[in-house]
């Protein structure tokens, strides 16, 4: 009993106070270190967004640590959070705008004034807007951040329909477009209930290393510290692989033959959660039938697992309840991406594990992003969006978030057809290295008569470009943004603590270009827009009326409790109002409303005749801690922990190549050839390899910065056949050949 004392506050306050006070506690032991002041912000090395405190001496960043508040990562933070002010001090950053002195891809840079760069944008913008056309000038992002909301709205403010990212095709958006189709949103893990889960079943992800979209990876290890059981899907022996109580060890590629079979276990063996099926889904009949076809002694020689595992994994995901499914872009990576995720996405739905505590949660939408203003866009552009004519889930009318079509846009600055893009506005796109066939990349960027970047360092891509600006890191600039993303019950606000130099956020630059082009939307302040996301949350819960983004700084975040079975009340946000196992939006656009099963266009089984030459079979989605896409490559205490890019070989393929754990590998496709070290496991088939994604070399001074040397993305395909859909292309599953290298070369 405490009678009569202070009152009880958690360990969590304690630790803030001590730390306000100018103490930092480690355990039970207090050491004095002042600070002038502490922050509480949201980490951004990846798009996660964990929320932490941020000490702050003489003007300058000296520590980041974790929030034990933050309703994500209640506290911890990951490698790469914890080198967050090696990043923000880094020499390499860019700190001031460059203009090209030299020829296209020269290295040669001129420093000018922020009012030169803006004056010369605003010149470049105006001059291709009157000769050819708005719809000319493209705008590119890279993975989502603080500025993806803002790069849509800038496009649909200026009106071109021409703005993309990898993402769109290649990673997330298809997932979303799935949630969409069958449940009017997208399901989440929930972590974040007193239910844990009972079972995860982790697909084409490793979320112990990748902690995006505010689903951070410490949630997933402490539910197996509390029992969860794992079924993991991966051709590679990942850390939770290593774990799992089934590993499905598949083919790359084959993840929608794995799923139908799946589907067609539970239903045949009557597993699937009856009552919510007849009540709450549509479309079971015809599901059923579809999978039919799709036994699992079918999918045993195209996927490479054996039948009795796949019913074995089938079973065990079916009656362990509640389930959550953790599933990741390497479900969309080939040209049969959107109808992948969906045999993946209907796993949940016909299990009942939708919308309940420890299954798969709906979101509480408690604030929209920063309005996008598509409204604005005008229908003759929209008509315009290159590849919106064919890809219609990707950039039509009815398109959940409407994007161009990447390969149909570098065929534009290359070709000029169906009509020219003469200018590329990017803004955190690191394209020779985010984009497949690299090498046609660089043809169509070369091939621009304006190039504008803007980022963090001076990449191979922005080397290519007439004006380079410098970005404002995490740690610089402001923002306000819900989390989880799609499906958020929290809101997190990231601080500007500190900038250095003359860098600048994104979304400065998109106001300020807006207003110097007299456009008529896209002109508000930053505080304007948080202000009007906020008035959005107001309307929803009235217990926020009035809230402030300054009172939100103060907090670092505010939340809702997370409610279940919303449907029973609301419905899903479907034509239906049911899950749609059989989708009403999918055939509404022309599609197969069904999944169904498509073996690669580049593989052993759809070309045989290419196996003869490059044997075996590539996947590229390897991803180290370290880093985030092609991010970090040059910060030193992350560097040091990962030196060089490492290709994961079999035991065997490595004898019969003569190849010993630790020598360069030279890796080629019919697109090109790369090298990397070779990591000698048997957590690899051994007819399938896997290379590491997004390698550069910083450390290299010339302008191309070793962009071919180590770039799995010299090796993938930009070419058709595309996702119907989507308009995906191929990025792993491809074939390949290997052999020693005697040193590293370009």
């Amino acid at each position: 009993m405490n009678s009569g004392g202070p009152a009880t506050v958690s360990r969590a306050s304690l630790y803030l106070q001590t730390q306000i006070k100018g103490g930092e506690t480690t355990g039970s032991r207090i050491t004095m270190k002042k600070y002038d002041k502490i922050y509480k912000s949201a980490c951004r090395m990846c798009h996660g967004g964990c929320g932490v405190l941020v000490m702050v001496k003489d003007g300058k960043v000296v520590q980041v640590k974790g929030d034990p508040d933050s309703p994500l990562n209640r506290g911890k933070l990951c490698i790469k959070g914890l080198s967050s002010i090696e990043h923000l001090y880094h020499p390499d950053r860019l700190n001031f705008p460059l203009k090209r002195a030299g020829k296209r891809g020269e290295g040669k840079w001129q420093r000018i004034s922020w009012d030169e760069a803006y004056s010369h944008i605003i010149q470049q913008i105006e001059r291709i807007r009157d000769e050819t056309g708005v719809e000319s000038i493209a705008i590119a992002q890279g993975t989502g951040r603080h500025h993806s909301r803002h790069v849509v709205r800038f496009a649909n403010a200026l009106g071109t329909p021409n703005w993309y990212e990898p993402g769109t095709a290649q990673c997330f958006i298809p997932r979303i477009i799935a949630g969409m189709a069958g449940y009017g949103g997208l399901p989440i893990c929930d972590y974040y209930s007193e239910t844990n889960p009972a079972c995860a079943l982790v697909w084409g992800r490793n979320p112990t290393i990748a902690g995006s979209d505010g689903e951070p990876q410490f949630r997933i290890q402490d539910a197996i510290k509390k029992g969860t059981r794992l079924i993991v899907v991966d051709p590679r022996k990942t850390e939770l692989a290593a774990k799992a109580e089934i590993w499905l060890q598949i083919r790359p590629g084959t993840d929608d033959a794995l799923a139908l079979s799946m589907l067609n276990v539970i239903i045949n063996e009557n597993l699937y959660d009856k009552a919510f099926v007849e009540k709450w889904t549509v479309g079971f009949d015809a599901l059923k039938e579809r999978v039919q076809q799709y036994s699992p002694q079918w999918a045993e020689p195209i996927t490479w697992i054996p039948a009795d595992q796949i019913v074995e994994a089938a079973r065990l995901y079916a009656q362990i309840r509640p389930s959550v499914l953790e599933w990741g872009c390497a479900l969309e990576h080939t040209p049969n991406c959107l109808q992948t995720v969906r045999a993946v996405s209907l796993l949940p739905g016909i299990t009942g594990n939708i919308d309940i505590p420890g299954g798969m949660m709906m979101g509480m939408d408690i604030m929209p992003g920063a309005p996008n203003l598509f409204e604005h866009l005008p229908e003759s552009a929209k008509s315009k969006r290159l590849g919106a004519d064919q890809f219609k889930a990707l950039g039509g009318k009815e398109a959940v978030h409407p994007s161009a079509h990447i390969p149909t846009v570098m065929q534009a600055m290359r070709t000029g057809e169906p009509y020219p893009v003469n200018a590329l506005l990017a803004f955190g796109n690191n394209s020779l290295v985010s984009c497949a066939d690299s090498r046609l990349v660089y043809e169509s960027l070369m091939n621009l008569e304006f190039f504008l970047v803007m980022d963090l360092y001076m990449t191979p891509t922005a080397e290519l470009a007439d004006l380079v600006l410098p970005a404002a890191s995490w740690l610089e600039l402001d923002e306000l943004f819900g989390v989880p993303y799609v499906a958020p019950f929290a809101v997190l606000a990231q601080q500007k603590i500190v900038r250095e130099y003359e860098r600048c956020s994104d979304e400065e630059v998109f106001i300020e270009l807006a207003r110097r082009l007299k456009l008529d939307v896209g002109t508000k302040s930053l505080e304007e827009i948080f202000k009007q996301q906020l008035e959005e949350t107001e309307k929803l819960y009235p217990e926020f009326k009035g809230i402030t983004v300054d009172e939100i700084r103060k907090k670092g975040s505010i939340s809702v409790p997370i409610q279940y079975k919303k449907y029973e009340t609301l419905g899903f946000q479907t034509e239906s109002g049911k899950v749609e196992l059989s989708s009403s939006y999918m055939e509404k656009l022309g599609y197969d409303p069904l999944p169904y099963y498509s073996e690669p266009p580049e593989s052993p089984l759809s070309q045989p005749e290419t196996t003869e030459q490059f044997p075996l079979i590539l996947t590229t989605g390897g991803r180290a801690k370290y880093f985030f896409c092609s991010e970090y490559l040059q910060v030193p205490s992350l560097r040091k922990k990962h030196p060089d890019p490492l290709v994961e070989i079999h035991p065997l393929t490595a004898a019969e190549h003569h190849i010993s754990d630790g020598d360069w590998v030279s890796i080629e496709t019919r697109r090109g050839r790369i090298q990397q070290k070779a990591n000698v496991t048997e957590g690899i088939a051994p007819k399938v390899i896997n290379v590491q994604y997004g390698w550069w070399y910083p450390e290299d001074k010339t302008p191309e910065h070793g962009i071919w040397k180590s770039n799995a993305n010299v090796l993938t395909a930009i070419t058709p056949p595309y996702d119907p859909a989507m308009g995906t292309y191929q990025l792993r599953a491809l074939l390949c050949r290997i052999k020693k290298a005697d040193s590293i070369d370009g």
